[in-house]
């Protein structure tokens, strides 16, 4: 039998994880949402996978399209990490932040460490959750130190 749900999360909060904004385009205009399931697949072809609640709007939304951005967050952007894990509506967060459009028309956030750029080659269904694996067709990287999630909180990476 399975562990439960609070046996899990007590689990995985102690796994330290960047955090990351999934952002797409809908007939509803520009989507996002925080997400920590975030790493590479693949160096050649150069690919990535997230993992996005299809049980959210805006999981379901960005699972259903053909591309996506991620936007790896920076030390600074602890409150870009909570705009966009939700309870605010998609214009009020990207009111909120600068941003554009990237080559392939995806928003990309100005001030984030890392953008890239994704072309949806696989979709894996796996419980609450969609896998979304992603060929990299453009990025863009800055020098800086990321914002981490650990134990239920936001941490910083120690200083040398």
């Amino acid at each position: 039998m399975a562990i439960d749900n609070q046996e899990f999360k007590n689990a995985l909060k102690m796994w330290a994880s960047g955090v990351a904004v999934v952002t797409a385009n809908s007939d509803q205009g520009e989507q996002g949402m925080t997400v920590t399931s975030f790493t590479s697949v693949s160096m050649d072809p150069p690919q990535v996978l997230v993992c996005v609640n299809g049980d959210a709007e805006t999981g379901a939304i960005i699972s259903a399209g053909d591309a996506f951005a991620v936007n790896i967050l920076s030390a600074e952007q602890e409150h870009v990490s909570n705009e966009f894990a939700g309870g605010s509506s998609m214009e009020e967060r990207f009111k909120s932040i600068a941003w554009k459009k990237g080559k392939l028309g995806l928003p990309v956030f100005d001030d984030s460490l890392v953008n890239m750029e994704c072309t949806l080659v696989e979709k894996v269904k796996a419980g609450s959750h969609w896998i979304l694996i992603g060929e990299i067709q453009n990025t863009q990287a800055k020098s800086g130190d990321p914002v981490l999630y650990f134990n239920s909180g936001y941490r910083r990476v120690a200083a040398d």
